[in-house]
């Protein structure tokens, strides 16, 4: 039987196809914008804070919870003034939260696109980017959601306030016990402003970045994990990290939890990013 003949490559042809495509550096979050968002953010559950502690300290003293036994009217005074605080706290966060969320919206989409030409000119591409109907959408559901996230945290903020208060009167603390507890739930308030302003900012940034390539005929990527964090996602940093994918699916990830495929940057926490892949290079 005739073996059948094998063409070996010629010298460098193997090179030119390796060549074909280049991989580009990844355009991160800014951590600039992250940061003036988590300021006003944080800034605002302080003002907010400061009003309500100082409330509530002015009628704790006037009426401590020993009164209540003669009189239950103290804490339902109290309470009555806590509620008219939080409405006039409402109504304030409900006129500035799509200020502030149209304002993080066009910084990150600035910023994004800004990072994105550089990379790709540095490349040897000149792209010239349009507001597209892709882009308005998702600019118009992140200020959306941001304008929500903005809201539920002065919202869950006097929830747990009105229940420390409850709670105080019911088991007679001392004033000073009970602006501890507000004072603890302002940290895991404000812990929890930061990590919206992260996590907003890297979704945010990971889809507009990802419609700009798209647009521009960047189909394919590389997931880069972020290597930041006390608990990496172990399939992200262990599984996808370095693993090519398509830009219009998105990677499957593994974890038992999500077995989907995703983007980076888009789960919650999630500060992963991607390398653009740029055919045509010889």
């Amino acid at each position: 039987m005739l073996r059948p003949h094998i063409l070996a490559p010629r010298p460098g042809v193997a090179r030119r196809i390796r060549q074909r495509s280049k991989t580009l550096r990844p355009v991160r979050p800014n951590a600039g914008i992250e940061a003036e968002y988590r300021k006003r953010l944080v800034r605002m559950l302080t003002d907010i804070h400061k009003s309500t502690v100082w409330w509530i300290s002015g009628e704790y003293r006037k009426h401590p919870p020993a009164t209540l036994a003669m009189d239950a009217s103290p804490f339902t005074w109290l309470l009555r003034v806590l509620r008219k605080l939080r409405d006039r706290w409402m109504s304030k966060i409900e006129e500035a939260a799509p200020l502030v969320a149209a304002h993080f919206d066009q910084a990150v989409a600035d910023r994004s696109d800004t990072a994105l030409k550089k990379i790709l000119r540095d490349a040897g591409m000149t792209v010239r980017f349009q507001e597209t109907p892709a882009m308005r959408d998702i600019r118009a559901a992140s200020v959306a959601e941001n304008v929500s996230l903005i809201k539920s945290i002065p919202e869950k903020y006097f929830t747990e306030i009105e229940g420390i208060v409850s709670r105080g009167y019911s088991n007679g603390y001392d004033l000073k016990t009970v602006t501890d507890e507000l004072h603890r739930r302002f940290d895991i308030s404000r812990r929890r402003a930061a990590f919206i302003a992260k996590d907003q900012s890297s979704k945010l940034h990971s889809q507009l970045t990802r419609i700009r390539s798209l647009e521009n005929g960047i189909t394919r990527a590389k997931w880069l994990h972020s290597h930041g964090g006390k608990s990496p996602r172990k399939s992200h940093l262990h599984v996808m990290n370095g693993q090519e994918f398509d830009l219009a699916e998105g990677l499957y990830d593994p974890d038992p939890r999500v077995r989907r495929k995703i983007q980076p940057g888009t789960l919650i926490g999630c500060k992963c990013v991607y390398r653009p892949i740029v055919a045509g290079f010889s």
